[in-house]
């Protein structure tokens, strides 16, 4: 597919009238995620074996053939071999709860160094988690609920691949399957939870629910804070487009960006699948609203109906637009970056880490909406490529090649 088939796609736009102008990133928001959380998970994160930061790729042919400066794709596929940036939350936010509850059950103060000792395992091994997920979010939860030595059980709804299902079983976790979409899932990990005295380790919060999914946002700030290392001071961007789903991930990057870079912070987009827009529809309505899952979207981890409560708080303020974006872009954005435009380095990337890149291609080849969103030629667009190919057979499916013949 060519960059000028975008021009004709299907897009809605909601301007966010309540966007907050302030450079400053207030107490209250700091009452959701504060800057020392942030710093507190990089330090823990960048001390787990296995760490390294993952690269910003520089994709200057694809930026040129869009008329701007600049594409950063953040490209998270080797994340400590899981495959996503979920890797830094679930896992991050098993670690916090069980160094709760330890330092509980022994009434001293346990480090996270304790738990991964493995001097307390007897403890660690009478306590369960359990979480819904679309596939990426458990697998961290599973990767960390072994990495640490606590039971795991992870429900999955009937639109989550089996391949994506034997990934977190690999890790000692056991799959219960639900009838119904993501947000069902999320209902019933809940209520077993409730009944079996279980933890719930959610990348999503509602009402008396959020602690844990702050310390999953916590975890997702790692990538914000490689970034601002990554780049050089003069090359800040002017624009980030980044995913929706439930609002964690867009959360955390917004909160740590307002935090590090104040009147410099970027202009932050939000981009959703028009089958699963519950950001866009409480944008609109300047209030949480959720909406019900009519047709699942290919984008599999973005297939979420109910807005984060925490994640809301930092979004109504700091985000500038919502856009959605239909799924048949999602193919022929994953094929552009497995290609490679000009010089760019070929990219594996997965349906649901595409969907910000496929919302600013398409939004560039549209005149209006690129003067809506203030792009130009002197843009520079930060991307978060949340997952390589999580499931190989779906990517080959779509893309026609295997994540091997593609490279990275």
């Amino acid at each position: 597919m060519d960059i000028q088939d975008f021009t004709g796609a299907t897009l809605k736009h909601h301007h966010n009238e309540n966007y907050d102008q302030s450079p400053d990133y207030s107490a209250e928001l700091a009452s959701v995620l504060d800057k020392e959380s942030c710093d507190n998970a990089y330090r823990t994160i960048s001390d787990w074996d296995g760490y390294a930061p993952s690269p910003l790729v520089a994709l200057s042919g694809l930026a040129k053939k869009i008329g701007i400066a600049d594409i950063l794709y953040k490209h998270e596929g080797g994340r400590f071999g899981l495959g996503s940036f979920k890797a830094l939350g679930g896992a991050y936010s098993v670690l916090q709860l069980l160094i709760q509850e330890v330092s509980k059950a022994t009434s001293m103060q346990i480090s996270a160094d304790d738990i991964i000792s493995g001097e307390y395992a007897t403890i660690i091994r009478e306590i369960t988690v359990v979480t819904a997920t679309d596939g990426n979010h458990g697998r961290s939860v599973a990767w960390g609920a072994e990495k640490f030595g606590c039971n795991c059980f992870i429900y999955m709804h009937a639109g989550v691949s089996n391949g994506r299902a034997k990934a977190v079983e690999a890790f000692g976790a056991t799959v219960i399957w639900v009838d119904g979409n993501y947000d069902q899932s999320v209902h019933e990990a809940a209520e077993a939870a409730a009944k079996n005295d279980w933890f719930v380790v959610s990348d999503t919060s509602y009402e008396g629910y959020t602690e844990l999914p702050k310390n999953v946002m916590a975890g997702y700030t790692v990538m914000t804070t490689e970034i601002i290392q990554q780049l050089p001071k003069d090359k800040l961007p002017t624009h980030v487009f980044v995913q929706g789903g439930v609002g964690g991930l867009a959360g955390a990057v917004c909160a740590h960006l307002w935090q590090s870079l104040g009147a410099e912070r970027p202009r932050f987009v939000i981009v959703e699948p028009d089958r699963a827009d519950c950001l866009f529809q409480s944008g609109l309505r300047g209030e949480i609203t959720d909406v019900s899952i009519e047709e699942e979207t290919i984008m599999a981890g973005l297939s979420c109906g109910e807005v984060s409560s925490l994640a809301w708080q930092i979004l109504l303020g700091g985000t500038n637009d919502f856009v959605t974006i239909e799924d048949e872009l999602i193919a022929p954005t994953m094929k552009l970056l497995a290609k490679g435009v000009g010089e760019d380095q070929p990219l594996v990337a997965g349906e649901s880490a595409v969907a910000g890149l496929a919302g600013a291609i398409a939004a560039r080849m549209n005149n209006e909406l690129t003067a809506k969103l203030g792009l130009d030629a002197s843009s520079r667009i930060l991307i978060f490529g949340t997952e390589g190919a999580t499931d190989p057979a779906i990517y080959e499916k779509i893309v026609g090649l295997s994540p091997a013949d593609v490279g990275v």
